[in-house]
């Protein structure tokens, strides 16, 4: 008994030297990623998938999450600090910037030829989507980061959803044109105490895409105010004629009582509060939203897609900006802290299978999130009913949603099968409704690092300039008689310098 007694204590012993051995041998790397709001907190850190790929690929992640209010602040003082203050990689889109990544190449491990060599989905991808590759490689032809392609995507962004039950009460009909719904928004603003045709936290970038539409202004969301003309050549909106006679009808509309008074003074979380009122029912005629839902919540109910309206050129417009909304890069960067980046970036490639896109998208398979199917389908479960969350929210609290690297076959998105009453199922279907009108945007391009310093140098007081008059020019009028001041204001201010930095890229994107 002795002798078997030493012989268990031995083996347990040896077995236990063993398992930490083996605990000792799992890397961990840190890994730093922003999100949107601290309210989806980070349940996303625990889910089944990334405890599955990380017993897969032998690698321990410790997340470092940060929000976006105050990302910005942190971000530039990690990067002010030094390397030794930067975690193992960053995770997210809104994570890094070109402008961040660029300039600081030395923080950075180039991952061009590190790609062929750890990743071999990814690798594949490139060969049978050269865009994935064209849109993570830069001026010079390296790779500094991972991208992404999202799925179940539609081609139009946001759109424009009216209140049905204000129009079957005050018996008016649909708008049609830019001109009926003017009086539409001012009826419903006449309608009732409380009552605004639209209610917003109004930025003009934010316009340009969606109230200000009918004029053609549409940007890309890259935010530098670029558009593409009627031609179809790249042109800076906020000095176009076309921008001025959509401000002078966005002055209308609030002299008129259209829009709310806080329109250029509250803040998304107020209009939020407004808009979502199911209490004392909407206060809205009209948002602008991926999905009614996503913006409404429980007033979602009260409220219809419309088509585009007819602007005064008579053609219709939709926001639509694919490159930047389907497509993305700066997914994933490693950073010269990491001691291993071969064995990250197989940790990382394993995002990169239409399984792993799915579930990091809506939620683990093995949490629930998705019911995988006998006959080869993937269905999109809605949350339980006494969650107190949609699916939307869900997705963003469960999954990393539309950040991380990701890319998932059109045939096999056809397996998926999403609810009809929320979230991506109600989007594809309004998304039929305008995506004919959906008209090709200025795109997302490369530039140098000097190019960067230019527009950092020179964007920053323009942009802010643009933005104040445009506020100006809605709440107290004035845009005709101080057009021209305003035109040489901005070309006093570089703004030449920075169109022709833009022009340049976006020459080298199309091959010119």
């Amino acid at each position: 008994m002795k002798k078997l007694l030493s012989l268990a204590l031995a083996l347990c012993l040896l077995l236990g030297v063993a398992a930490a051995s083996l605990a000792e041998d799992i890397p961990t790397f840190t890994v730093a990623c922003n999100r949107w709001t601290e309210v989806w907190g980070t349940d996303f850190t625990e889910t089944a998938f990334l405890k599955e790929i990380g017993e897969k690929t032998g690698v321990n992640i410790e997340w470092q999450p940060y929000w976006n209010g105050s990302w910005s602040d942190q971000k530039s003082l990690m990067l002010a600090s030094g390397l030794s203050a930067l975690p193992d990689a960053f995770f997210g889109s809104i994570s890094l910037t070109d402008a961040d990544i660029v300039p600081n190449q030395d923080y950075f491990v180039e991952l061009t030829d590190l790609i062929p060599q750890y990743m071999p989905n990814l690798t594949a991808i490139f060969e049978k989507d050269p865009s994935m590759k064209a849109m993570c490689t830069d001026a010079e032809g390296k790779i500094w980061s991972l991208p992404k392609k999202l799925p179940m995507r539609p081609i139009t962004a946001n759109e424009m959803y009216i209140n049905k039950v204000w129009l079957e009460e005050l018996n008016l009909p649909m708008p049609t044109t830019y001109t009926e719904l003017a009086d539409t928004l001012v009826a419903f603003s006449k309608s009732g105490e409380g009552r605004y045709g639209y209610i917003a936290a109004s930025s003009l970038q934010f316009d340009l895409n969606n109230l200000l539409l009918p004029f053609g202004v549409q940007t890309s969301r890259a935010g530098n105010f670029m558009g593409m003309n009627a031609e179809g050549q790249p042109y800076f909106v906020p000095m176009a004629e076309n921008y001025k006679e959509a401000v002078k009808w966005a002055r209308e509309l609030y002299a008129n009582g259209a829009l709310d008074p806080e329109y250029f003074t509250q803040t998304s979380d107020m209009v939020r509060a407004k808009v979502q009122d199911t209490e004392n029912g909407p206060r809205t005629g009209i948002v602008f939203a991926w999905t009614a839902d996503a913006e409404l919540l429980g007033n979602a109910k009260d409220y219809v897609v419309v088509e585009a309206v007819a602007g005064p050129d008579g053609n219709r417009y939709v926001e639509s900006d694919p490159t930047f909304l389907n497509y993305g890069k700066n997914e994933f960067v490693i950073t010269k802290n990491c001691s291993d980046p071969g064995k990250l970036l197989t940790w990382a490639d394993q995002f990169y299978t239409n399984e792993a896109s799915l579930q990091t998208y809506y939620g683990s398979i093995g949490d629930g999130k998705i019911a995988k199917n006998d006959d080869g389908t993937y269905e999109v479960l809605l949350p339980a009913a006494d969650s107190g969350i949609n699916l939307d929210t869900s997705c963003w609290t469960f999954s990393f949603r539309d950040h991380g690297p990701k890319y998932m076959d059109e045939a096999f998105e056809e397996k998926v099968i999403l609810p009809t009453t929320e979230g991506d199922g109600i989007k594809l279907a309004d998304d039929a409704v305008n995506a004919k009108y959906a008209r090709d945007t200025f795109p997302v391009v490369a530039y140098t690092a000097d190019e960067l310093e230019q527009i950092a140098f020179l964007s920053a007081d323009i942009t802010s300039y643009c933005n104040q008059q445009y506020a100006h020019w809605v709440t107290e009028g004035g845009v005709e008689e101080e057009w021209d001041s305003y035109i040489a204001k901005l070309n006093q201010m570089g703004v030449q310098d920075l169109i022709n930095i833009h022009l340049a890229a976006y020459a080298r994107y199309v091959g010119e």
